[in-house]
């Protein structure tokens, strides 16, 4: 139980610590359902008196889901779009990932808690693997937050999805898988995490006093 309730905050603190003795601490995150959207005309740059500009009207091309995985000491990403998202996609993506880690001890793994995450193909495929021990830290219900995999999504999003337009599927793919090298090269960086197993505890307190035990809590 303690690695559900303060283990991302616990690898966190440790990240340095840990790899220095092989383990390795990765988070893992999707973005399903991305729009792949062409809009009718190019952006209209900010000038003096007016916000940038971006045409309303649009073609939709169908949807894109893009799995991102991380490395937590040194903020860098693996990019990949899966063709659904569910369980039998997410799991080979998973395994690509972590085969390419083979000179580690061990894996924390961070992630929420979606269905197939928590699968129980998902938890035989982890208890299976040849290599590395992979311990899974599952976030808690309101807390994705604490998946660094998430903040980074939003921040990719913000620079390489924001004011996209793609005339195709294909080309929205091939856009964010290049996108990921480029991240890494220019601007991977750890995360400041400040947020301590202490202020976790609180927060899950707080949390108590407010939810009712009965209560079903979901994700946000």
């Amino acid at each position: 139980m303690q690695l559900l309730f303060d283990g991302q905050p616990r690898c966190y603190e440790r990240v340095t610590w840990l790899l220095e003795r092989g383990i390795l601490v990765v988070c893992v995150d999707e973005k399903p359902n991305l729009q792949v959207l062409e809009r009718a005309g190019p952006i209209r740059p900010m000038i003096p008196g007016h916000i940038e500009q971006q045409e309303f009207e649009y073609i939709r091309h169908g949807t894109v889901n893009l799995l991102a995985e991380m490395t937590v000491h040194d903020g860098h990403m693996w990019a990949e779009c899966l063709e659904a998202n569910d369980g039998a996609h997410f799991r080979p993506a998973l395994l690509r990932y972590l085969n390419c880690f083979g000179e580690y001890v061990g894996i924390y793994l961070v992630m929420d808690n979606g269905s197939s995450h928590i699968a129980a193909d998902t938890r035989t495929l982890l208890q299976g693997l040849k290599g590395p021990w992979v311990r899974v830290c599952y976030t808690p219900s309101h807390a994705s937050w604490l998946n660094q995999a998430e903040l980074l999504l939003g921040a990719f999003s913000e620079r390489y999805i924001k004011r996209g337009s793609w005339d195709s599927r294909q080309a929205m793919i091939d856009h964010l898988e290049a996108s990921g090298l480029e991240c890494n090269e220019l601007f991977a960086h750890p995360f400041e995490w400040s947020w301590t197993r202490l202020d976790f505890r609180q927060w899950v307190e707080k949390r108590r006093s407010v939810i009712p035990c009965n209560t079903s809590a979901t994700d946000h």
